[in-house]
């Protein structure tokens, strides 16, 4: 169908050349007089407006009245059928209205039709992934809480079945079970607990002193005691002192109670020589005490207190040159002297604790002197000559510390005065470097070891490294193996372990 009054569209041709004039339709037709017929066919102006039927023909209506043929054109598959409906839409609208409007109709519909059907393509993604999110969810909370549930329920079940082999024990030893005092041993307290050879460091600090050092099986615990008011305060410093917390309350009375339940008096046994270890008798606890104020009138109140003890025969004591070990080991420490605890030479039942840096001894042994070079004092830069007067500034002042009190460069420490021969780490050795101890401070430790050993003594360093823990263990495991006796420790239940 033609179109009435519509002028003709002339076929417009561009030049590769943007200056270049754009020529019409006419010339374009002239032009290709001499061209072989064998090319593409010239292109036409728009005479008709093709119908929906008509778009199978030769000519493909485009916007502003242009015409292009099927042969120009190189279309994909997605292409031609998007033209194709524009082109359906703008020959239907082109019978409605005028030119100028049918134009711009097709130009806005046109486009409208393209973003149309993107927008509701993204739509359609958009909620599709929401409803896999959501899916997803609701499928993952439902999956756990039906977890939860049955996990609840397996809780319950276990209050009314009891896996435990021992239920069937439940009522051992009670009244109307014919086994009444079967389930009762006199020595349960530390059955089960092996002993360990650890010092509880301020045992004081612990939940629950003593209780607490014994449970992991340390065989030595340490108080300190402050005189006040004709009574022994234990604490770390006299902010922390109260009147409940007494040397008495916190360690005689409990070790009173501890050891006549391990030597009760049956047909069996009549003895006073088992101690607090159930699973080693044997095994003496040593109590450290280290006095804080002034160290003859404080260590008289000591010895006072200690009397429930003494008169039960728990107390290691010597007698004449012959030491007795017991239930209980008394040394002193701090300000304890040593000429107030050595002043009755017929029987003590405390001793000191004697400076180990003073127990230098050369390797004697050639094994020894092979693995490791002896070294003189001097050249390990340390004051550790034996009785070095060094070492005593003021023999006249008698409050001094560990290891000092009471004493003097001519002092004699042995197994009959002494039984710790103890001093700070740091003091001995200095500071450890790179996380581990060097050759030099092994010499140290081993020859003041050597030293103690010698004196019958047993060595103990104090104020160990407590962090990093790598460092600690690796100190706590040196010490064991160059031979110290007992380590001081804080941490009960990393030493019990034995991770080091």
């Amino acid at each position: 169908m033609v179109l009435e009054n519509e002028p003709l569209m002339q076929h417009r041709q561009y030049s590769s050349d943007t200056s270049a004039p754009i020529s019409t339709h006419e010339d374009v037709y002239n032009d290709n007089d001499d061209i072989s017929s064998s090319l593409s066919p010239p292109r036409h102006p728009i005479t008709s407006v093709e119908t929906d039927d008509e778009l199978n023909d030769d000519f493909l209506d485009l916007e502003n009245g242009y015409s292009i043929t099927k042969g120009d054109r190189d279309w994909t598959r997605e292409n031609w059928w998007g033209v194709k409906d524009i082109m359906t839409i703008r020959s239907r609208e082109r019978r409605k209205g005028s030119p100028d409007s049918i134009r711009s109709a097709h130009r806005d519909e046109g486009r409208q039709l393209l973003e149309g059907k993107h927008i509701r393509r993204s739509r359609r993604r958009t909620w599709t992934w929401l409803n896999h999110c959501i899916f997803r969810g609701i499928s993952g909370l439902a999956i756990t809480a039906i977890l939860l549930t049955i996990n609840l329920l397996l809780l319950s079940a276990t209050f009314y079945w009891n896996t435990d082999p021992d239920e069937i024990f439940r009522s051992w030893g009670g009244v109307g079970s014919g086994t009444e005092g079967l389930n009762w041993y006199p020595t349960d307290f530390t059955r089960d607990i092996q002993p360990i050879a650890c010092h509880s460091h301020n045992d004081y600090w612990r939940r629950v002193p003593l209780f607490s050092a014994l449970r992991h099986g340390c065989i030595g615990v340490e108080a300190d005691v402050w005189l006040y008011n004709d009574d022994l305060l234990v604490g770390h410093n006299t902010a922390s002192l109260q009147r409940s917390r007494t040397f008495r309350s916190l360690y005689i009375d409990p070790l009173v109670k501890i050891l006549e339940n391990a030597n009760q008096k049956t047909d069996f046994h009549n003895g006073t020589s088992n101690g607090v270890f159930d699973v080693d008798p044997e095994q003496s606890l040593t109590l450290l005490i280290d006095v804080k104020t002034d160290g003859k009138e404080t260590w008289g109140w000591v010895l006072k207190q200690l009397e429930p003890l003494r008169e039960r025969g728990w107390l290691t004591f010597v007698e004449g040159d012959v030491v007795h070990k017991r239930a209980v080991t008394i040394v002193g420490t701090g300000n304890a002297r040593f000429d107030v605890l050595t002043e009755d030479e017929t029987y003590r039942d405390a001793f000191f604790d004697a400076p180990l840096d003073t127990m230098w001894e050369p390797a004697s042994s050639s094994s020894d002197s092979a693995a490791a070079p002896s070294l003189s004092p001097s050249e390990l830069g340390s004051k550790t000559a034996t009785n070095n007067p060094s070492l005593h500034p003021n023999p006249y002042s008698h409050d001094q510390g560990q290891g000092l009190s009471g004493t003097t460069a001519s002092t004699d420490f042995n197994a009959e005065n002494s039984y710790y021969a103890s001093v700070s780490l740091g003091k001995a050795i200095g500071h450890i470097w790179f996380g581990e101890l060097s050759s030099a401070q092994l010499e140290i430790i081993r020859a003041q070891v050597r030293g103690a050993h010698s004196r019958g003594l047993k060595a103990r360093y104090w104020d160990l490294p407590a962090w990093p823990r790598g460092l600690r263990n690796h100190v706590w495991k040196v010490l064991v193996d160059e031979g110290v006796d007992i380590l001081n420790v804080d941490d009960l239940m990393g030493v019990k372990r034995e991770l080091w």
